[in-house]
């Protein structure tokens, strides 16, 4: 009987021994492997190049027609981990804003020529150029959903707006940018009935960027 409780004894702590043993092991294994994959994806910058780079406006008067054209990118940076935005920004030169669409008078008109859009667009009423000759967008980071928030600037006001339909491929990532153009003081109202200036101006945004 004593034999028999001794070789039990033995064979029980072999068994835990064996067992803790293997249990550390594993946990070893999985630690590595986690750190692997941290280093993996490490956060790298790359330059946007504002020659390859477009951002198309729109805008819309309702009940009468819509506006839409390019802005240059003046320079930018995306900080990227994966195919994950974690950082960056753009600037743009409010001073390139180019109508595109064919909803004008003829040059020479007294009213509604492209050259009067751009003007009042550069103006006091709309985004006063002179005083504030670019805008800005700062990331603060990637949402669940894949858009991007950040930090817009416009005639000095900052507000936070979020980037939605976000593509990022290889060189380029893209996305679509709406806001609300009262919260940045572009106020202007049209003073013609049934003629209603849309708070919304949408931006489609696609940057090339190095690497």
């Amino acid at each position: 009987m004593k034999t028999t409780k001794l070789l039990l004894t033995f064979t029980a702590a072999g068994t835990l021994f064996l067992a803790s043993c293997g249990g550390g092991h594993e946990h070893s294994n999985e630690s590595e492997a986690t750190s692997e994959e941290t280093a993996a994806v490490e956060a790298v910058t790359k330059t946007v190049d504002p020659a390859a780079s477009t951002v198309n406006w729109v805008g819309k008067m309702i009940g009468i027609k819509a506006h839409n054209g390019t802005i240059n990118l003046q320079e930018g940076s995306l900080t990227m981990e994966g195919d994950k935005i974690v950082g960056g920004s753009f600037v743009v030169d409010m001073s390139t804003i180019t109508p595109l669409d064919e909803n004008y008078a003829p040059d020479g008109s007294e009213q509604g020529t492209r050259e009067m859009l751009v003007g009042h667009l550069s103006s006091g009423d709309f985004f006063a150029v002179e005083e504030y000759p670019t805008a800005t967008f700062e990331v603060t980071g990637t949402n669940a959903d894949g858009s991007v928030s950040g930090n817009l600037t416009v005639r000095g006001k900052t507000n936070q707006e979020t980037v939605t339909d976000v593509v990022v491929s290889e060189g380029t990532v893209s996305g679509t940018l709406v806001f609300d153009r009262k919260k940045y003081d572009v106020a202007w109202d049209s003073p013609m009935k049934d003629a209603v200036l849309s708070n919304d101006i949408e931006l489609q945004i696609e940057l090339k960027v190095a690497g």
